[in-house]
């Protein structure tokens, strides 16, 4: 193995480990970097809308090869996407989003912001993303995040002098930023703030411009650049053994539940960005030309920097160790430093680069994965000194709870020292993501800490501070709790250290059909979240609704187990909705979440807390048929939602399919983008055909337009056309038509209380086999026709709907059920 292969190979597997939480063990080359990284003294911000918007060549660019602090600012977590790689969607989505733009970050150099903006969906202007947003609100955590971050260059991923020409939150979030940038520095603008935080006021402000802006690369050409920066962002590192566009692709290709797993590419590639505000630089090939970067920018920097630059000019990379002496007596200066803003950034930038010079291991360890408020758990330390240097373990403290532990221990090289602590969790609050702790609306998350406001994640609820003195000079190093077990199929394995509730409830469905009078027994699942508990579960039903028994009993001997206590709920007589809560009670203190699990292998496990309710609905419907075959395509949860109403689902594999095996079903969904996911499906269409052929139904739900055949029978082309107003008016098209009307009658209050949008990527073009269904419209554009097309095909239908029943189903949208349910009743045709 040559040597470029063997540094780009490590670097992967460093890589891997910060995905697995597995702490970090930086190589020489890195501690280099690192030492490079603290002695420049310069931030930039890059905005946007969503997980991957963000430019992860410029982010790895500035972070990498100018080693600025960069951040990246996404106003949304991405919640209103799809999900390629499990079930999540919404919220949770929105939380796998989130770690998946933390790990991009781990590889490209930068953090990760955000403000309290919902990503409610497609939206095709800022003018209706405004509308839904609060737009002060957005505005305000901008600034703050400015405020907070301090950096001398934003950047914007969009032009916000072009709206409705792309996602009306990509506008917004450009226009929202060129806002901002002048009221940060102003004491009158949000002076809620400044009880934080400090005014700050940017240097410059710059769009991230390309080619793409101008619709071809010859109108880009003929663009007038006298505003204009360029460079080269496809750099090589040889101490990375990477170039800049194979770190920007690694990053990118984190965001997994997108479908952006990618291959890397090399060689030299310009970037462009356009100069809107503020000053402009000197230099057009330095977007920091002009600003003093250097340790002289703070007062009191000069005698640090004369340490640092000959640390980094004479830096030894066979013996870092070396080191020490110079990086303590900085550290000793950087913490007199009257400037908090740098203070803070340096001192941990410095601290990190002595704990790998003196290949120093901290390291808390609980004895499980949670416990619960006002418990106690054994934590096992592991503290090693793996250098030649004088060091001292004075005392390990608590956090938050500020307790001390004296325990002044000689550090001897290389002798592992371990012991183990009783940690009291007394007053420590929930560890699940924050900005679901409090009701949530379609536009806004609620956050009342304005300390926690633009956090990517809650801090960690127990940390413990290692307090040393490494030669003579005292040094704390602050570690987060964790759970450190093995797996003899899976080796070591890390995860988060979190504090959940003592107990938890779960119905299983999450919308429960009711399409008759007759009752339906609901199971509860309670779950301990500590050893030896008993208490009472409830299950609270809407006016009009019974259930028995009022309450249940559990006892539970073991942390983790579970009880399963079943409810007979009864509906009303007519057509009514709400929701089932499940509430269980233990000395009078009331529980009333679910724990919901987040566990892929490309990010840390997720702990969840989610109100424990479902929605419940009583709808009159009819159906034809019972047994319906689902081929899954990016994940959905329709064949759940269709048993809701009696239906039988048998999930397909395409792999599987044949012909002769889809021959017993009344009818086959195929899933939400199955033919851009699911390859094989081209090979598989002969046989589907055949089957609506002989006298069956297929429909074929919503697929992106990107690079993808449906192999329809019939000439059909998909476009990116759509409707997000969810309230958008429905025409009927077809009003006789049987899907209309057997053996449902379809109304116009059917297409009420539907949720996000009403359907996406409709066919623009067909041919005349089919008949458009329904038209709709979002404010001031033309009729879509696309939404519902059904065509005979010898004995059977073939049917493609952009209509978004994968969020309508799972939301117990009563209308797209009985829809739905006359798509799957449609008659054989005679053949003439």
């Amino acid at each position: 193995m040559n040597k470029k292969s063997f540094i780009f190979i490590s670097f992967l597997l460093i890589f891997s480990s910060v995905i697995a939480q597995k702490p970090q063990k930086l190589t020489t080359n890195q501690i280099y970097e690192k030492v490079q990284k603290l002695n420049f003294l310069g931030s930039a911000l890059y905005v946007a809308a969503h997980p991957d918007d963000e430019n992860t060549r410029l982010i790895a660019y500035l972070a990498n090869n100018i080693k600025a602090r960069t951040a990246y600012l996404s106003l949304t977590r991405g919640d209103g996407g799809q999900n390629l790689i499990g079930p999540e969607i919404r919220e949770l989505l929105g939380v796998i989003r989130t770690q998946e733009l933390l790990a991009a970050r781990g590889v490209d150099g930068g953090e990760q912001r955000f403000s309290r903006a919902n990503d409610f969906g497609y939206s095709k202007h800022p003018e209706e993303t405004f509308n839904i947003w609060d737009k002060d609100k957005v505005l305000s955590d901008v600034v703050w995040a400015i405020r907070k971050f301090k950096p001398d260059v934003i950047i914007n991923r969009f032009n916000h002098r072009t709206p409705g020409t792309t996602h009306g939150h990509h506008t917004a979030s450009a226009m929202l930023s060129v806002d901002a940038f002048d009221l940060a520095g102003d004491k009158t603008k949000y002076p809620e703030q400044l009880k934080y935080t400090e005014t700050w006021q940017p240097n410059r402000l710059f769009f991230n411009t390309s080619w793409w802006f101008y619709g071809s690369r010859e109108n880009f050409e003929k663009a007038d650049k006298s505003k204009m920066l360029n460079f080269d962002i496809g750099v090589y590192y040889p101490l990375k053994g990477v170039s800049n566009n194979e770190l920007a692709s690694l990053a990118s290709s984190q965001h997994l539940c997108q479908g952006f797993g990618r291959l890397t590419n090399r060689g030299s590639q310009t970037e462009w960005v356009e100069f809107l505000k503020g000053e402009f630089p000197k230099d057009k090939k330095d977007l920091f030309s002009g600003i003093n970067t250097t340790w002289n920018r703070v007062k009191g920097g000069g005698a640090i920097g004369d340490i640092l630059y000959d640390v980094e000019k004479n830096f030894d990379f066979v013996n870092p160790s070396k080191h020490l002496p110079s990086l303590l007596k900085a550290y000793a200066l950087i913490d007199k430093l009257k400037d908090e803003h740098w203070k803070a950034i340096k001192s941990a930038e410095i601290k990190e680069i002595i704990e790998a010079c003196s290949g120093l291991y901290l390291e808390a360890s609980a004895k499980t994965s949670s416990s619960t408020p006002n418990a106690s758990v054994k934590v096992d330390f592991e503290v090693l000194n793996r250098s030649s240097v004088s060091m001292d373990l004075t005392s390990i403290e608590w956090l938050p709870a500020n307790k001390t532990v004296a325990k002044d221990i000689d550090l001897l090289t290389n002798v592992r020292q371990n012991f183990t602590e009783d940690l009291s969790l007394m007053g420590i609050a929930y560890s699940d993501p924050y900005w679901l702790k409090d009701k949530w609306g379609l536009g806004m998350y609620t956050v009342k800490n304005q300390e926690l406001i633009g956090k990517p994640e809650t801090p960690r609820p127990v940390q413990v501070k290692f307090n040393l003195i490494i030669e003579d000079t005292p040094i704390s190093f602050t570690k987060n709790v964790v759970r450190r077990y093995s797996q003899r199929d899976k080796g070591e394995i890390y995860e988060p250290f979190e504090v959940l509730p003592k107990v938890t409830t779960k119905l299983k469905d999450k919308v429960i059909i009711f399409s008759d009078d007759n009752t339906k027994k609901i199971a509860v699942e309670v779950r301990s979240g500590e050893a030896n508990i008993q208490g009472n579960v409830a299950l609270e039903v809407p006016e009009g609704w019974t259930v028995t028994p009022n309450q249940a009993s559990f006892t539970i001997e073991q942390k983790g187990d579970k009880r399963v206590v079943d409810f007979t709920v009864s509906p009303p007589k007519g057509q009514s909705e709400g929701y089932i809560k499940a509430v269980a009670t233990i000395n009078d203190a009331t529980f009333d979440k679910e724990l919901i699990e987040i566990n892929y292998n490309h990010i840390p496990k997720q702990s969840v807390l989610m109100p424990s309710k479902a929605k419940i609905v009583r709808l009159d419907i009819r159906k034809e048929g019972k047994s319906i075959g689902y081929i899954q395509g990016s994940g959905d949860a329709v064949p759940e939602s269709l048993r809701q109403i009696g239906y039988t689902v048998t999930e397909v594999s395409p792999e599987s399919i044949n012909e002769n095996s889809l021959g017993g079903f009344d009818a086959v969904v195929v899933g939400i983008r199955a033919y851009n996911t699911k390859k094989v499906l081209q090979f598989k269409q002969k046989h589907l055909l055949e089957y609506v052929k002989n006298g069956g139904n297929v429909i074929v739900q919503y697929n992106t337009n990107r690079r993808v055949d449906v192999k329809a029978p019939y000439k059909l082309k998909l476009s990116r056309d759509r409707v997000t107003d969810e309230r958008a008016k429905v025409t009927m098209l077809a009003k006789d038509h049987e899907v209309l009307n057997y053996p449902n009658k379809i109304e116009a209050n059917d297409f009420e209380g539907w949720v996000q949008e009403r359907g996406l990527y409709f066919p623009n073009n067909w041919s005349s086999e089919y008949e458009p269904i329904l038209a709709m419209n979002d404010k001031g554009e033309s009729a879509k026709k696309g939404s519902l097309l059904v065509a005979k095909y010898g004995k059977g239908n073939y049917i493609y709907t952009g209509l978004s029943f994968f969020r309508e189903l799972p939301a117990g949208v009563p209308g797209a059920y009985k829809l739905f349910a006359n798509l799957l009743s449609l008659k054989e045709n005679e053949i003439k």
